[in-house]
């Protein structure tokens, strides 16, 4: 009977199985129809659309599903209506593309897409370590199938291959520290092994204590050992160091739509079960004497660190990104590092902003590429002439990137140094300062893209066109960049309401 009523919290999932099922169907039976990229998309964005109405219908309680494997609250809706408008730029992204996905098989695309958001749905919703398991390796699959999409292209397979062979380790290492946690609390539910964890000190007389933690010592050296293997899975979705080998091959090597997906999508997926898992085990219960926000945030500033400086000499503008992600995983960071509401709350609105520049930003790098063939930042020059609309948005996307007012990339980071600097300390004042010295850095090869842009010639017999598609998306997601500096209310308000009542 419980699961009977866990299936009408479940409709949003049913409905991206069932559609990315019909995909394949539709895909052969349009395989020579002359409007064949229109029905698919236009299938695949009916899908996303009705996923959002139900989950944006279904009843605002907070529950477990499904003997507890699944949570449903607000915190989990909020993260699915991130990955549902990530998934439909994407789809938008790959309409007018020629070069990128190879139309005879976008059906394929498409259908992986929608598992992939399927994956994405139960990382999010994840109250149980074999279903947050189960939604890493769901997302992991895909990725792995998408990155190397383009079947012809070296690049492409080298993507694919290196995404495995890493994902593959983090997945063991990760999977061995969830046995660890199993193996010491005899529960794989999160709020249960919280629980139980805030009993290893002080309960060293009791039987409890008696008989599982016979050695106080050995008990938390084996949750730190634990802790560790299951943040190499989580931050190898985010991009964190030293899990970010991975990023800057797949990123370049992926089609660029699904590099502007994968530099969002599972990256606040990941976020997502590190807000659930950090939260839920590790604050606020006293687990050990290790002061797990102060790792954070190490893990914060040489993210951030690495991310800013290896960016500084590349010239492939998706290598550029995929550096830039991974110290924006480091900016990001620093909310969970703050390990109190309002750090959380700046996760959320950050990769709220995130997703509109970032995937404005790869918007630019496809169009560019359609027409130049190149996605080197020789292709960039004198582009303000040849196309003002496409450089004067790269330009907005840059720096609220760079986190300069008046976009929005400012508010995002206001809020994230303004949860470090709340929490107070010595260490976390260094980590604001290491964060505004990174913000600095990261202006200068955000900067040289708008010089090539703005102040340097363009080749000669060069041109440059853009589909209307790719220009209104182009405004649609500059007005946001723009306005959310001027009233960010709701936006705030939402992940507030959001983290209020977590389910567990």
């Amino acid at each position: 009977m419980d699961n009977v009523l866990s299936l009408r919290f479940f409709g949003p999932q049913l409905v991206l199985t069932v559609a990315a099922t019909l995909l394949f169907l539709i895909d052969l039976a349009a395989r020579n129809h002359p409007r064949r990229v229109a029905v698919l998309s236009g299938f695949t964005l009916f899908s996303l659309a009705v996923a959002g109405v139900l989950t944006a219908t279904m009843p605002s309680e907070t529950r477990l599903l499904f003997g507890g494997l699944l949570g449903h609250d607000k915190l989990a809706v909020f993260f699915d209506f991130l990955f549902l408008a990530a998934a439909a730029l994407t789809v938008l992204l790959c309409i007018p593309s020629r070069k990128e996905i190879v139309s005879a098989r976008l059906g394929e695309f498409y259908a992986l897409l929608l598992i992939l958001v399927l994956g994405l749905y139960l990382m999010a919703g994840a109250t149980d370590l074999l279903t947050a398991y189960l939604g890493i390796e769901i997302v992991s699959l895909m990725s792995y199938v998408l990155a190397g999409f383009r079947t012809g292209d070296r690049k492409s397979n080298e993507a694919s291959l290196k995404y495995v062979v890493y994902g593959g380790v983090a997945s063991g290492v990760m999977l061995y520290g969830m046995s660890i946690l199993y193996g010491l609390f005899g529960t794989t539910h999160l709020v249960g092994v919280g629980s139980i964890a805030s009993q290893m000190t002080g309960m060293t007389s009791s039987l409890f204590a008696a008989r599982v933690f016979e050695g106080q010592a050995a008990a938390e050296l084996s949750l730190i050992v634990a802790v560790i293997f299951m943040t190499a899975g989580v931050g190898y979705k985010i991009a964190s160091v030293p899990f970010h080998m991975w990023c800057p091959d797949v990123y370049e090597g992926a089609p660029t739509p699904f590099t502007a997906f994968l530099s969002v999508g599972p990256k606040a997926a990941g976020f997502a079960i590190a807000i659930r898992i950090f939260m839920s085990v590790f604050t606020g219960h006293g687990v050990t004497d290790v002061p797990w926000p102060a790792v954070v945030g190490v893990l914060s500033a040489v993210t951030m660190t690495l991310g800013n400086f290896s960016a500084l000499g590349q010239t492939n503008l998706k290598r550029m990104l995929a550096y830039s992600s991974i110290a924006h995983a480091g900016y990001i960071l620093m909310g969970l590092a703050a390990a109190n509401a309002l750090g959380v709350e700046s996760v959320m609105l950050y990769l709220v902003i995130y997703l509109v520049m970032n995937v404005g930003a790869f918007l630019c790098v496809i169009i560019v590429a359609e027409s130049a063939g190149s996605e080197s930042i020789l292709a960039y020059r004198g582009l303000a002439a040849r196309a003002p609309l496409v450089a004067i948005g790269f330009a907005i996307f840059l720096f609220a990137l760079t986190g300069l007012p008046p976009f929005a990339g400012f508010i995002g980071k206001y809020y994230l140094f303004a949860a470090i600097v709340q929490k107070g300390g010595f260490w976390y004042a260094w980590l604001a300062i290491i964060g505004i010295v990174n913000s600095a850095v990261s202006l200068y090869y955000y900067a040289r893209i708008v010089r090539a842009m703005f102040l340097e010639e363009a080749p000669p017999a060069t041109s440059l066109t853009t589909p209307r598609l790719y220009s209104t998306m182009l405004v649609a997601l500059a007005l946001p960049t723009l306005l959310l500096i001027v009233y960010w209310t709701p936006v705030t308000a939402w992940a507030h309401a959001s983290f209020a009542n977590l389910a567990g």
